[in-house]
């Protein structure tokens, strides 16, 4: 055999052993069991709120400044920068947001939080990609800048304007929202009879076509953008080469650090477009401390779904939805999320016992009948849980996603111009 087949072979992808990527059927097969399940739970604890319409809507709300945070992430960590900053361009993007939105109307207030949360990611960028500084550094650093620099901002701009404090923004005018006559009250009529399935499926379209603000419609949009922009066209396999390896990428006559800039400022303005999102949409009002660590969760967000759009999204909306259970029903809903928890891990420990992992499967099993005996014998969880639970999801699903995962070979690593050549 020559050395070309041998090492053709060697390059060649693997047909076994490696993990083969989902199909579209395949991914409304898992939707369609992981609504069963809910379904499953909502009948059994009674907690007819896990899926209603209103639930649903607040969650897709919670879940958008999540996605947006971690969309900006995947660009970053895609072109080989770590973004722990995240959070501290999303403050950006707040206050930018409700200071032009209050005095110029919301959409100005939208394109404002966007430059607010872009000058974030240029200081990042700035420190990391020329002065090649640890990215981790760099990013607490930014997330310190930017509390402090809008909490000075406040002091003499919203303290000193009708119906403002140091600590609070004048109120901005909402965006305008859009509901699909006929459809969702159709679908609000069928969640209410509480059917198994068919209901949870109602209030699932029905939250996703009742007060449906037009930001959310352009966040939405860019998830798919954000794909087909990364993985189909030149420039994406470019930048995403910058965050493989840059030595390479360098060598075939690609300009690394123009690219690391260009993701770094994309990334820092979805995190401001996040935040804008928080303080015109959500609230309609700036208040120190808003962001409420969703910066953070929105990189978590991004490393459960293995650095790509689709699974970011899915992560984002998990989080949304355990952050929307909190707000709606509280200690109800939180309880009845201890029994889904209870099923998912025992389901989990079958798996991994099919698989002949025993230690884990072990391990899965037994917290599942903890959680489930604590779900069995107390009729609520305490206040403090309740408030934690969006956190406490955080770290189980990053725990038991974290096999799986996969980043750019060459993230947070430090490169400087010229290594290529």
């Amino acid at each position: 055999m020559s050395t070309s087949t041998v090492s053709a072979t060697a390059a060649a992808p693997k047909k076994s052993g490696g993990r083969q990527k989902l199909s579209l059927p395949w991914i409304m097969l898992i939707i369609a069991g992981g609504l069963a399940l809910i379904s499953l739970v909502r009948v059994i604890s009674g907690a007819n709120d896990l899926t209603s319409v209103g639930q649903v809507s607040g969650a897709l709300s919670l879940a958008v400044p999540i996605g947006l945070a971690g969309l900006g992430g995947l660009w970053a960590e895609r072109a080989g920068v770590v973004n722990i900053g995240l959070e501290g361009m999303m403050i950006l993007g707040t206050w930018f947001g409700a200071w032009a939105g209050y005095q110029w109307g919301p959409w100005t207030g939208v394109m404002a939080g966007v430059i607010g949360g872009a000058i974030g990611g240029l200081l990042h960028a700035i420190i990391t990609v020329t002065f090649n500084v640890n990215h981790i550094v760099s990013g607490v650093a930014v997330n310190i800048l930017a509390l402090g620099f809008t909490q000075y901002l406040s002091n003499f701009t919203f303290a000193d304007a009708p119906g403002g404090s140091s600590k609070q923004s004048p109120s901005i005018e909402p965006i305008y929202k859009i509901t699909v006559p006929g459809l969702s009250d159709w679908m609000s009529d069928l969640q209410g009879k509480h059917w198994f399935f068919i209901s949870d499926l109602a209030g699932v379209i029905g939250g996703l076509v009742t007060d449906l603000s037009l930001l959310t419609v352009v966040a939405l949009l860019l998830i798919p953008g954000t794909w087909w922009v990364l993985w189909r066209t030149t420039f994406g396999l470019r930048l995403r080469s910058c965050g493989e390896n840059p030595v390479a990428a360098e060598s075939l006559g690609v300009n690394v650090y123009k690219y690391k800039y260009i993701a770094v400022i994309v990334s820092g303005g979805l995190a401001g477009l996040g935040g804008a999102f928080l303080s015109i949409v959500a609230s309609s009002i700036y208040q120190e401390g808003q962001t409420g660590g969703r910066g953070y969760i929105g990189l978590a967000a991004m490393i459960f779904g293995n650095w790509m759009p689709g699974g970011m999204a899915l992560g984002a909306g998990l989080f949304g939805f355990i952050d929307s259970l909190k707000l709606r029903g509280g200690a109800e809903n939180v309880h009845a999320l201890l029994l889904l928890v209870a099923i998912v891990l025992l389901l989990a420990a079958l798996w991994q016992g099919y698989k002949k992992k025993y230690v884990p499967a072990a391990v899965s099993a037994v917290f599942a009948v903890l959680i489930f005996l604590w779900y069995a014998v107390t009729d609520s969880v305490p206040s403090q849980f309740v408030d934690a639970a969006p956190y406490v999801t955080t770290l189980l699903v990053l725990a038991l996603s974290a096999q799986r995962l996969r980043m750019p070979k060459a993230d947070g690593m430090p490169y400087r111009k010229g290594q290529g050549k």
